[in-house]
């Protein structure tokens, strides 16, 4: 008998990625694909990403032919829009509608679309080790990302989630910080890494800023400026990344406790790139009840997608 796969494919502002699973939902294959930035730079415009993706995809295609071999697809998901939110489009998620189109064409198996952010929620639930949250009704989280900062009301439904927004950043997120002050420091985009890096390093203090906080909400644009003037002013690197990383991890505790606040105790899941710091994790860790996806699965990929495909074929064949 041969062997029967789920994919799901992904195409964000900054990775090119694929996801199969087995009908067990193990994960067979991860295949990711950065988008090429040119050094200095703090990102992409939507058409460079668009065309990094076409070129991106036959050779993600390639490798996932290697991890298919003689078994077949039984249905494909994509992410065809940022959020579940009325008006919610970025030109980037159509290589990714266009590539599963022609697979579920070519190939005859039914095509299923999601989100972007529901795709992060499905693979931070997926691999957070957490069974109360992972067979929840409904639970806050947080997408926490280059191009999210979200505080998010989770309602389980058939076929994925409802995500109702009820807190963020009210101007820049938390990863455009991150990527905006790490450029400045001459760190190669995407930054994150090495800003964690440079901070871990570091062992003195750094100076201490109580985040703007407004209920759930947060206002982030003033961290960059004081970011580069204690650059300006000590030209340490490393402490800069430290006061940074730290701020921001002040600013989702404090955001979280709001949460609590409004919306009673219980377990938050953590999803995003940004999630990956682990300067982050611990500060959120010491004081709420935090869950994370693992790091391979906070960042972009199509695990999450093709988890919420295997969910709605499986729903279908029940029918």
């Amino acid at each position: 008998m041969r062997d029967e796969y789920i994919l799901g494919i992904d195409t964000s502002n900054y990775t090119t990625s694929l996801g199969l699973l087995d009908l067990d939902g193990n994960v067979v294959a991860n295949i990711k694909c950065p988008l090429p930035v040119r050094e200095g730079e703090r990102g992409l415009r939507q058409s460079d990403a668009l065309f990094a993706h076409v070129k991106n995809i036959p050779s993600a295609m390639q490798e996932l032919r290697k991890a298919i071999g003689d078994g077949k697809l039984l249905a494909v998901g994509v992410s065809s829009r940022p959020r579940n939110v009325e008006g919610s489009y970025m030109p980037c998620f159509l290589a990714g509608v266009a590539t599963a189109e022609s697979v579920a064409a070519t190939s005859g198996i039914p095509l299923y679309t999601f989100s972007h952010q529901c795709g992060h929620i499905m693979a931070a639930l997926l691999s957070c080790e957490n069974e109360a949250l992972q067979s929840a009704d409904s639970f806050g989280a947080f997408h926490v990302s280059g191009g999210t900062t979200e505080v998010l009301s989770v309602r389980v439904v058939r076929g994925g989630f409802l995500a109702e927004c009820v807190g963020g950043t009210k101007d820049l997120n938390a990863g455009q910080i991150i990527d905006r002050v790490g450029v400045a420091l001459g760190l190669s985009f995407p930054c994150g890494p090495a800003l964690e890096r440079l901070a871990l390093g570091y062992e003195g203090k750094t100076p201490k800023r109580k985040p703007p906080l407004d209920d759930c909400y947060v206002n982030l644009s003033g961290l960059e400026n004081m970011a580069l003037s204690l650059y300006r002013e000590t030209g340490d690197r490393a402490q800069v990344a430290a006061f940074v990383l730290h701020h921001l991890a002040d600013a989702l505790c404090g955001m979280a406790q709001a949460y609590n606040k409004t919306h009673g105790k219980g377990t938050i899941l953590f999803a995003g790139g940004v999630m990956c710091n682990s300067i982050i994790r611990k500060k959120l860790l010491a004081t709420t009840d935090a869950a994370f996806a693992t790091p391979l699965l906070s960042a972009d990929n199509a695990v999450g997608i093709a988890c919420l495909t295997t969910k709605a074929y499986r729903e279908k064949m029940k029918q």
